[in-house]
């Protein structure tokens, strides 16, 4: 899912990370949401919130806004300026290391939420503002990793793309190909697993409240692991033969 660029990606390895990543965004937004009352895959619904309290002169709340809003701006910008620095070298590498950025932040909000989180203001400040970091992390990432074919942290983006093709394809001037049938699959693909996610993190933060965020990097273990397994396979055959 990460090894290879975005000219050379296979629909199952698009639809791979699609589903897995949309997935960590609903179980994560939905969480956050029962929580803390507060969305974090995406930044729509804060930058309204912000201008209301810019009218209302509430300077507290404009501080913490404009502060969620750059988090999830440094997560995107992060993402981005690490895949530059390190794609000449490995586009694996390149790929994998804010994977892992967000697996240490996640395995944080995990344990932090689940022993020492007293519900104070500014503990549930600081914890949306990491979250929200996670969620531009992923979403630049998988943009970039695919040539801007999955974003999986909003789906306001998904539906406009995805109502334009659906009409695209439905026309009966259009000539169908299996690249427009590919970005269909992937679409839907991304709000199957989205509200899949959504689901399940409604009932499991209800069942298992902040230990629901030990899950997610288990997930995104599983991307890491994808491209890593084929090559460990090859080295243990390899051993095997001059065995």
């Amino acid at each position: 899912m990460l090894r290879q660029q975005k000219d050379k990606r296979t629909l199952q390895e698009n639809l791979m990370l699609a589903s897995s990543t949309a997935v960590v965004s609903g179980i994560t937004n939905v969480a956050c949401l029962v929580a803390f009352l507060a969305f974090t895959s995406n930044v729509t619904g804060h930058v309204a919130t912000l201008a209301k309290h810019v009218v209302e002169q509430n300077i507290g709340e404009i501080v913490v806004f404009v502060v969620w809003l750059f988090m999830f701006f440094a997560g995107a910008f992060a993402a981005s300026f690490i895949v530059r620095s390190y794609q000449d070298k490995s586009y694996y590498k390149a790929h994998s290391i804010p994977i892992i950025l967000e697996i240490i932040i996640l395995l944080f909000v995990a344990v932090y939420g689940h022993n020492f989180y007293r519900e104070t203001q500014t503990e549930r400040e600081i914890v949306i503002g990491a979250i929200l970091f996670t969620m531009g992390l992923q979403n630049s990432l998988v943009s970039i990793i695919s040539g801007g074919i999955v974003k999986t942290s909003h789906l306001t983006g998904l539906f406009t793309d995805l109502g334009g093709e659906v009409a695209e394809w439905m026309h009966p001037k259009t000539e169908r190909t299996v690249a427009a049938r590919n970005k269909l699959y992937i679409r839907f693909t991304i709000l199957l697993f989205y509200f899949s996610g959504c689901i399940a993190g409604g009932f499991l933060f209800n069942e298992y409240n902040f230990a629901i965020f030990y899950f997610l990097p288990l997930i995104l273990l599983t991307i890491l692991y994808y491209d890593l397994s084929p090559l460990a396979l090859h080295k243990l055959s390899r051993m095997l033969i001059r065995k």
